[in-house]
């Protein structure tokens, strides 16, 4: 089966390196890529994956790549390109694609459009507000003593939420993303959310149109710094399993968060085929939903793909052909913990183009693997960072605090210039 994974991040390396590992894969390419991506091999065949000098976003140029070179399955990773029509514009030209097409892709490319959808169908999610003006979205936020959640309608990259504590930080918030334009266009409309209170996690289902398999937990840390403190950043980490859901819990989310969104995308004629990812807040008054996301999370892929021992090529065929009939997920009884290595900056300015030390130390380390985020290759051949977040070093082990201990002795082992993560993944479960 020949591949192509579209996308350039830890999410994307990390699909790369569970695709390679099946013996039905025989070519894989990924568009663009990274340093890291181009380092697998195919168990297959020996086969070394090609990075192709193709953007996430140059839908033109990447039809063009799969009409010359036929791949069997297409597999997209970032939310832009999905968000942009590259799926129908694939089925369109005859090409199995993996993603949900663009109507689908609303979940996460208008949030707008997803709590409306999460009100109409009663999925359980916290009191908020639609705004297009900066009087009305201020008075909203007023109402709620100024502790809520301000989020860009649109994509921003993982960062388009601004929490507040009081009225002042919400007009600041407001201020920032519908006047000073933060986030761009993304920011023409906000939705304004309660602050929900409790422990966050992170679900993930695998669907096929009509069905769902769901991944088990996870949790993500968002602020760049230890105690949940400094900026939202796209992810500093996160591992897997996460203790917080009981089976009743679990149970309750099934009914009332992913069995209602199926209903309701039936109602709506949304042919959802590919990964939702919706953000849960554990409340007092029970589990909802942040928000949802139309693909892989970045960087849960990292910790899920260690676990999981099913065929990846198998499964994102039967979810794109509407096929997860007799399908269950497998996973490592191991746990498993991500640890980003940050540029200095993140995820504010940062620089580009510092030297990385200690990744060939790393690579002969049972049960870790480092996953390339913003990295390539110098003049020289070397290493160098080339985004905000750089690496995601993970790791499995007998227990979540043997994988903990693992993936940060292999962290302390790496370093580029600037360089910082959190010491606190997975504290909360430990």
């Amino acid at each position: 089966m020949k591949i192509l994974v579209i996308g350039s991040g830890g999410r994307e390396h990390a699909l790369v390196w569970k695709l390679a590992q099946s013996a039905t894969t025989t070519q894989l390419w990924c568009a663009p890529g990274n340093a890291g991506t181009d380092g697998e091999k195919l168990v297959a065949n020996g086969r070394q994956v090609e990075n192709i000098a193709i953007g996430a976003e140059d839908l033109s140029g990447l039809l063009a790549f799969a009409e010359a070179n036929q791949p069997d399955l297409t597999v997209v990773g970032p939310d832009n390109p999905l968000s942009m029509g590259v799926v129908d514009l694939f089925q369109a030209h005859g090409f199995t694609i993996w993603g949900p097409n663009q109507k689908a892709a609303q979940f996460e490319a208008s949030k707008a459009f997803s709590q409306t959808f999460m009100e109409t169908y009663g999925i359980p999610t916290a009191r908020s507000g639609v705004f297009s003006e900066v009087g009305a979205a201020r008075e909203f936020a007023r109402s709620l003593g100024g502790c809520c959640a301000v989020k860009a309608d649109g994509l921003a990259l993982g960062k388009g939420v601004l929490i507040t504590s009081n009225e002042e930080e919400a007009d600041r918030a407001i201020e920032q993303v519908m006047v000073d334009k933060s986030f761009g266009d993304a920011g023409k409309q906000v939705v304004i959310q309660e602050k929900l209170e409790g422990l966050e996690v992170s679900l993930h289902a695998l669907c096929d149109g009509s069905r769902y398999l769901l991944f088990d937990t996870s949790q993500d840390h968002k602020r760049a710094m230890d105690g949940d403190l400094g900026l939202n950043t796209g992810g500093m980490g996160t591992y897997s399993p996460a203790p917080f859901l009981t089976g009743a819990q679990l149970k309750q989310i099934q009914i009332e968060v992913m069995d209602r969104w199926l209903a309701g995308c039936k109602q709506e004629a949304i042919d959802f085929r590919g990964m939702l990812y919706p953000g849960i807040m554990l409340t007092q008054d029970g589990p909802k939903v942040l928000e949802f996301n139309a693909r892989f999370g970045d960087p849960e892929t990292q910790v899920y793909l260690m676990r999981l021992k099913n065929d990846l090529p198998e499964l994102l065929m039967a979810s794109a052909s509407g096929n997860l009939q007799g399908h269950e997920l497998r996973w490592d009884e191991r746990a498993a913990t991500c640890v980003v290595m940050a540029s200095g900056g993140y995820p504010e300015a940062y620089p580009k183009g510092k030297v990385i030390h200690g990744l060939p130390q790393v690579a002969d380390l049972e049960d870790v693997h480092v996953f390339h985020a913003g990295t390539a290759r110098d003049d020289s051949g070397a290493w160098v960072t080339s985004g905000g977040r750089v690496l995601g070093v993970t790791a499995l082990g007998a227990d979540l605090q043997k994988a903990t201990q693992k993936a940060y002795l292999a962290v302390e082992k790496i370093h580029f210039e600037g360089h910082h993560f959190r010491r606190d993944i997975a504290a909360k479960a430990l």
